[in-house]
């Protein structure tokens, strides 16, 4: 894993923010991607804020070139370590010359529009970048990519398939030195697996319901809190209202006793 701090320089405006990138083209199927890039995104990105790292970009925004004159290919999900993921984000792609490395690890989930291209075309331009790993994902078991998962290793500026397992319930995976996680194929589902855990990362859905407890929890906390300052507030205003009603009968009874 690369965690050395790259060198970063990117364009600036007359004010001193980075220029962008253009957006690319939309994909007419992205939607059928959306979920599966969702989880590499967010259950990677996750898991890199678990750790405290902020020198760890995971994005699935803008394009992937050496230089800004070759706008060629937009990966599915970017991971690169020892890099401004803020810069990077601003600029709006991923320019390696600007940023001093290539990512160390794409994945691409397949769709019908990019199916063949992913595993062709996109495999000889991330090996030429320099990309460590290339995974691809296959929600559908094969019918974009052939197979329902697949991993490439950088060797010598080549790649070369990375070993894949099959479980006994029918889970597909394989290990990337990169992440030091195993990157698994679970009935249409893409998950990330830690050796050192034995454990499942949390993917997107469930990072969602652990931020929607912590919100909910949160909100109850406050809530108990508030109740607890309306009760103390209700008790002292019932002790001052105790005393003013004291004082008043006090001064009544001296009254009548002078009376």
């Amino acid at each position: 894993m690369t965690t050395k701090p790259a060198r970063q320089s990117h364009p600036v405006d007359d004010e001193g923010r980075i220029v962008p990138l253009p957006d690319p083209p939309r994909k007419l199927d992205r939607m059928q991607q959306y979920e599966h890039i969702a989880n590499f995104n967010v259950t990677l990105g996750a898991y890199y804020r678990r750790l405290g790292r902020n020198d760890v970009l995971v994005n699935s925004e803008g394009y992937l070139c050496r230089t800004p004159r070759n706008l060629t290919v937009v990966p599915d999900c970017v991971v690169a370590f020892g890099v401004d993921p803020e810069a990077i984000t601003n600029r709006n792609g991923y320019v390696i010359d600007e940023v001093g490395k290539p990512p160390d690890l794409v994945l691409e989930a397949g769709s019908a529009s990019t199916g063949r291209r992913d595993y062709t075309a996109k495999r000889e331009i991330y090996a030429g970048f320099g990309v460590a790993e290339y995974w691809r994902f296959d929600h559908t078991g094969g019918k974009f990519h052939g197979v329902p998962l697949a991993g490439d290793r950088l060797t010598e500026g080549e790649y070369s398939p990375i070993p894949l397992y099959t479980t006994g319930d029918g889970i597909i995976w394989g290990h990337s030195q990169v992440l030091g996680l195993d990157v698994c194929w679970d009935k249409g589902r893409p998950r990330f697996y830690d050796p050192t855990t034995s454990e499942y990362l949390l993917d997107y859905s469930e990072v969602l319901a652990e931020r929607d407890a912590a919100m909910a929890a949160l909100a109850n906390s406050r809530s108990r809190a508030d109740a607890e300052t309306d009760r103390a507030n209700a008790e002292a205003q019932r002790a001052n209202e105790a005393e003013a009603e004291l004082r008043r009968l006090r001064e009544q009874l001296h009254r009548e006793a002078q009376e």
